[in-house]
C-alpha cells in the first residue's frame, strides 16, 4: 500500500472544525449547540447583496478573469481609498477568499522550507496554509499578561535566520482581538527593512475596532511599499463567509506577477460572487457602522460574562470579534469535547475552540480557549451562562 505524502500527513486539523462530528451528534439527540467556535456571524448580509443576487440575469455563468473582473478590482480600489490606501488596478489580484490570498503570498515569497516569522497565538489556519506552501513558521509568543501586545524587538530579531523571508501579522488580530499601534507596526517595518524581509499583512478585520485606536495598515508605511503584501477579504466585513472572495495587493510587481500565475493555475475567482458583492464593496460605510455598533454591544456581553467566571483570565479585546481566555481546566481539547459529548443544561450546550491549535509552539494554549462573540446578545448571554455552569460541573 503506497503512503500518502508527508505534507498531507503533517497537515493540521482545524481546531475550529475538528469537533463538528461531536456537535452534529449532540444535535441529533435534540441538544441545541451555541457555536462560539468559529467566526461565522449571525448578522444578515447587506440588502444590496440580496438585490444583486435577484438581479443577476446572465444566461451563462462563465470563467472570469484570473486576476479578477476589472470592475471588481476597481471596487476594491474605491474601498481602499476610503481608508487612504492607494493601489492601481494592476496591483490587486482578486482571490478565492482571504485564505487563498495568504497561500498565494506565502508561495510567492518563500521557497520550500524557508521561514516566516509569526506571532502566536495566530489564526489557526495559518498552520494549514504553511503546510500547503511548504514553508516553516518561526513563532514569537505574545503574552496574555501583557495584552498579547507585540513582543520586544530583540525577541523577534533573534528568531530571524538566513532562511527567514517574511513576517506575517494579523491586525486587528484573530484570535486575540489585539489592535497593534503605529509604533508596533513601525517596529516590524524597521526589522523588515534591516533584514530585507517581506511583510504579509492580514487586514480582514480593519473596521472592527472598539477603542480609540486607529487601524494601522501596512500601506501607511511608504518605506516598506516594495516589501509589503496586503491581504484582505469580504467574508466577515459583509457577513458573506460563504462567498469566498478576497484579495492580495502589493506595489511589488514581481509579487503580483507570481500571484497572477497562481491565479491562472486555478483559472478564476468565483464570478457570481464578484458580481453580487460589487455594490457593497463600492459603498460600505453606512452598513459597516451598524455592524461595528452591534459588535461593541456583544463585546461588552462577553467581557462581563467572563469577568463573572471564577478563575477565568483574559485580556480585553480591542478589535475583531474574538477573545482568548484561560480557564481553570486541565485540557482545553478534552473540555471542548466533554461539552459536546457529556454536558448540557436544559438541553443546550456550547461549542468552543481549544487554543492549542492557535499556537505553533507545542504545549501552549492547553488551558486556553478562543471564543468568537458572533451571536446576538440574548444568545451570547445564554451561551456564556451555560459555559459558566459547565465549568463548575467539569471541575467536579
Amino acid at each position: 500500500m503506497p503512503k500518502i505524502s508527508k505534507r498531507a500527513q503533517l497537515m493540521p486539523v482545524s481546531p475550529m472544525r475538528k469537533f463538528i462530528p461531536y456537535a452534529e451528534a449532540a444535535k441529533k439527540k435534540g441538544i441545541r449547540v451555541f457555536h462560539l467556535n468559529i467566526g461565522q456571524p449571525d448578522l444578515e448580509m447587506p440588502p444590496v447583496v440580496y438585490k444583486a443576487i435577484r438581479n443577476f440575469k446572465e444566461k451563462i455563468l462563465p470563467y472570469g478573469r484570473s486576476q479578477g473582473e476589472i470592475e471588481f478590482i476597481q471596487a476594491w480600489q474605491k474601498y481602499f481609498k476610503n481608508y487612504k490606501i492607494n493601489f492601481s488596478e494592476d496591483e490587486i489580484v482578486v482571490t478565492t477568499g482571504g485564505s487563498e490570498a495568504v497561500v498565494f503570498a506565502m508561495i510567492a515569497v518563500c521557497d520550500p522550507e524557508e521561514e516566516i516569522i509569526v506571532f502566536e497565538p495566530f489564526y489557526a489556519n495559518y498552520n494549514g496554509f504553511a503546510a500547503i506552501a511548504n514553508v516553516r513558521f518561526k513563532p514569537v509568543t505574545c503574552s496574555q499578561e501583557f495584552g498579547f501586545r507585540m513582543p520586544k524587538k530583540a525577541d523577534i530579531e533573534k528568531k530571524i535566520t538566513k532562511k527567514t523571508k517574511a513576517i506575517l501579522v494579523c491586525n486587528p488580530n484573530n484570535p486575540t482581538g489585539t489592535v497593534y499601534t503605529k509604533n508596533e507596526i513601525q517596529m516590524l517595518v524597521d526589522l523588515a527593512l534591516k533584514h530585507n524581509l517581506f511583510i504579509l499583512s492580514d487586514e480582514v478585520y480593519r473596521e472592527f475596532i472598539y477603542t480609540s485606536q486607529k487601524h494601522q495598515s501596512i500601506a501607511y508605511f511608504p518605506k516598506i511599499k516594495n516589501q509589503a503584501i496586503l491581504l484582505d477579504s469580504v467574508s466577515k466585513r459583509f457577513n458573506a463567509c460563504g462567498a469566498r472572495i478576497g484579495c492580495l495587493a502589493s506595489k511589488n510587481k514581481k509579487v503580483i506577477e507570481a500571484a497572477i500565475k497562481l491565479a491562472q493555475a486555478r483559472l478564476s475567482p468565483p464570478y457570481l460572487e464578484e458580481k453580487i458583492l460589487l455594490p457593497i464593496l463600492k459603498n460600505s460605510k453606512s452598513y459597516l457602522r451598524q455592524v461595528i455598533n452591534e459588535y461593541k454591544k456583544r463585546r461588552k456581553v462577553i467581557i462581563k460574562a467572563l469577568s463573572s467566571i471564577p478563575g477565568a483570565e483574559f485580556a480585553q479585546p480591542e478589535g475583531a470579534f474574538y477573545i482568548i481566555t484561560k480557564l481553570p481546566i486541565d485540557n482545553s481539547e478534552k473540555f471542548a469535547r466533554w461539552l459536546l459529548e457529556r454536558y448540557n443544561y436544559k438541553g443546550k450546550t456550547v461549542m468552543i475552540a481549544p487554543a492549542t491549535g492557535f499556537y505553533a509552539t507545542k504545549g501552549l494554549g492547553k488551558k486556553e480557549i478562543r471564543i468568537a462573540y458572533i451571536l446576538k446578545e440574548r444568545d451570547l448571554k445564554e451561551a456564556m451562562e451555560i459555559l459558566k455552569r459547565a465549568l463548575k460541573s467539569y471541575q467536579k
